[in-house]
């Protein structure tokens, strides 16, 4: 299987990056999977603190007019690789009151969505509001039906989705809470949807 993690998109959004880190030092990974990490979609951004890059972009919201060159670059080392089983997008959100996930799984795969909220409520409380985002959301899930078309900016994820895999998750940490918290709530979801989707790590 192959896993694409990414990391780091808002460079206002530290935990994401550092919780690439912490998996790479901790280092169990699964040992049948083949795994794709970009730890920092936006270094500039990241050094700034600032969501978006040196030119003022958005990244996240750049996968289909392709302005930067940080997302120029990103698509064409994508369009060079195979097709992923899985899609993890790591990320932060500074309004959310807890953790909780988006979940694109257009032909209704087996869902990874309960075992990472299971997993993350461990170390992290949930944003149980029936409205996140503006989307509807029960138990920390939103299961969004879009269709990427209709949208005239397109995140990461809907790039992914059309292009490169059919199952996708973006983590969303409280960027309220102590960010140690919130790395172990990305940590926490990332090995869960690892050891849901794969065999056991080694």
């Amino acid at each position: 299987p192959r896993i694409y993690i990414s990391a780091g998109i808002h460079g206002d959004e530290p935990a994401g990056p550092l919780a690439a880190l912490r998996l790479l030092q901790e280092n169990h990974w699964p040992a049948a999977a083949e795994i794709f990490l970009l730890p920092c979609l936006n270094p500039n951004g990241l050094s700034l603190n600032q969501r978006d890059n040196g030119q003022g972009i958005d990244l996240n919201r750049d996968y289909l007019d392709l302005q930067s060159a940080e997302v120029r670059a990103h698509v064409a080392w994508l369009e060079k690789q195979p097709h992923f089983d899985l899609c993890l997008c790591l990320h932060e959100d500074w309004e959310a009151h807890g953790f909780y996930v988006y979940e694109l799984n257009p032909d209704q795969n087996p869902s990874l969505a309960e075992a990472i909220v299971a997993d993350v409520v461990r170390v992290c409380p949930l944003d149980l509001a029936e409205i996140i985002e503006g989307r509807e959301a029960k138990g920390g899930i939103i299961r969004p039906n879009l269709d990427p078309h209709s949208r005239p900016q397109w995140p990461e994820a809907f790039w992914l989705l059309t292009h490169k895999t059919r199952l996708s998750y973006t983590l969303e940490a409280p960027s309220d809470f102590p960010l140690s918290v919130r790395i172990n709530a990305l940590v926490n979801g990332v090995n869960a949807a690892l050891a849901c989707r794969l065999l056991p790590t080694e």
